[in-house]
């Protein structure tokens, strides 16, 4: 910053714009495997590798130390955001060669282009960016969403521990107990903001709970009395 106007907003404005399209500027060739489901960053997920071109894909990423992506498919189409991830764990290789393995989320990517044919490989790639992603949001807003997830499994009869103080959590740690359907999942993938995402999941709670709270009251009167995914990846021919 020039030394007589540190604190110009009209300047920091500007920096903060030069940040955040350097940041999005940032292109990777990344391997992936599309699958029809959404990964959050932080996520912990276990997998059954049995098709031969992911578990060259895993082999490779596993020698090299290096991340793989998963973006989401819906209906069979492949979406623009997913979720990059390390293998944490190489758990069992069985004799057929299919692997089960861990895997942690680490950050989302938006793809750019599929390279649907590298050389010498049987899997596909993707060139993608890293959006900035706001990790920081409200704490009242947690709050709230907390206490509606809370009443969503108390109607529902779950009993959900989620291993973290309530202040430590965020949206993504606790998305995939708020009964989403897939498309809001990946919805929530694509806000890159944890106040947008606090808020979304808030509405959405907001919206369910008295639809199960009204079919809690009709059962009365009618007097109602960590496996591993084997997940099929997506042909992207």
């Amino acid at each position: 910053l020039p030394a007589n106007r540190p604190n110009d907003p009209i300047i920091l404005f500007a920096l903060k714009i030069v940040k955040e399209n350097t940041f999005e500027c940032m292109t990777n060739f990344i391997p992936i495997f599309p699958l029809g489901i959404v990964v959050y960053p932080g996520e912990e997920l276990n997998l059954h590798i049995f098709e031969t071109r992911y578990r060259q894909l895993i082999n490779e990423c596993r020698e090299q130390g290096k991340p793989f992506g998963i973006p989401t498919v819906i209906e069979n189409r492949l979406q623009d955001f997913g979720s990059l991830v390390e293998i944490t764990e190489i758990v069992k290789v069985h004799e057929n060669g299919e692997m089960d393995i861990r895997t942690r989320g680490q950050k989302v990517f938006r793809i750019l282009e599929v390279i649907r044919s590298i050389p010498d490989k049987l899997y596909s790639g993707a060139i993608v960016n890293y959006p900035n992603n706001r990790e920081q949001g409200s704490m009242e807003q947690m709050r709230a969403v907390m206490a509606g997830l809370r009443e969503l499994h108390r109607v529902m009869n779950l009993n959900k521990d989620f291993a973290k103080p309530d202040e430590q959590l965020s949206i993504y740690d606790v998305a995939h107990h708020a009964g989403l359907s897939l498309e809001e999942e990946y919805e929530l993938l694509g806000l890159l903001d944890e106040r947008q995402r606090q808020e979304y999941l808030k509405r959405h709670l907001a919206k369910v709970l008295p639809m199960l709270a009204g079919l809690e009251q009709l059962k009365e009167k009618v007097k109602l009395n960590g496996h591993f995914r084997n997940l099929e990846g997506f042909d992207l021919k």
